[in-house]
């Protein structure tokens, strides 16, 4: 008996041994997983700042580009930059800028269209020069593989005195009965005078009064 209760005892003092240090462990602080859950909620702060901040440039980049692009509209718009005196104080709003644009590019379009319009009609010119340029090298060559064909013909001056007088007769009635007032009255006037002035029978005898004047230059 005295044995079993020195085993007892000894057992007993070692369970409160036990009890004690489970007691003082788990009343310590376990620095190393607190340590590692902060140092993860500090890396998803950090985290959501960095992504946080990312968004805030992107946005504020994109937000210059399209000022800057409004900027350069209205540099290169001509009509953003005329603005009415009441509201030359006033900064055009963006809606204004865009559609100022559409009428500007309404506009370049209009003249491009326009422009190739002349330019086909400037080709057109072009090639009725070359045709007559090309009549008239023929007409050159012909002279000059027959230089004595144009002994007899008619000088150059009086060809000239011929022109002058016949030009002449139709400027004073062309100045006598055209008036300038109006272009409507202009267009009536004009339309009067090729009626009663450029008849064929009326050219034909202004022609031949200037040919008899000018008839002793001609034999």
């Amino acid at each position: 008996p005295a044995l079993f209760m020195e085993n007892a005892r000894k057992g007993s003092i070692v369970s409160r041994a036990n009890s004690i240090g489970s007691t003082s462990a788990s009343s310590v602080p376990n620095t190393d997983d607190e340590d590692s859950d902060y140092h993860q909620e500090s890396f998803k702060e950090s985290y959501k700042d960095k992504r946080r901040r990312a968004h805030t440039q992107a946005e504020q980049k994109r937000r210059d580009a399209i000022k800057k692009g409004y900027n350069d509209l209205q540099a290169i718009v001509p009509t953003c930059e005329q603005q009415d005196f009441s509201i030359s104080s006033q900064k055009l709003s963006k809606a204004i800028v865009l559609q100022k644009t559409i009428d500007y590019i309404q506009f370049l379009h209009k003249e491009k269209k326009k422009q190739e319009e002349e330019v086909a009609t400037l080709r057109k010119d072009v090639m009725a020069l070359k045709i007559m340029k090309v009549n008239y090298e023929q007409i050159v060559k012909a002279h000059q593989d027959n230089p004595n064909e144009g002994k007899n013909q008619i000088s150059d001056e009086v060809k000239f005195n011929v022109f002058q007088g016949i030009m002449d007769s139709l400027f004073q009635s062309f100045n006598a009965s055209i008036s300038v007032t109006s272009f409507q009255e202009l267009s009536a006037c004009v339309f009067s005078w090729i009626e009663e002035h450029c008849k064929p029978q009326t050219l034909r005898d202004v022609v031949i009064g200037v040919l008899h004047k000018v008839k002793s230059q001609l034999y």
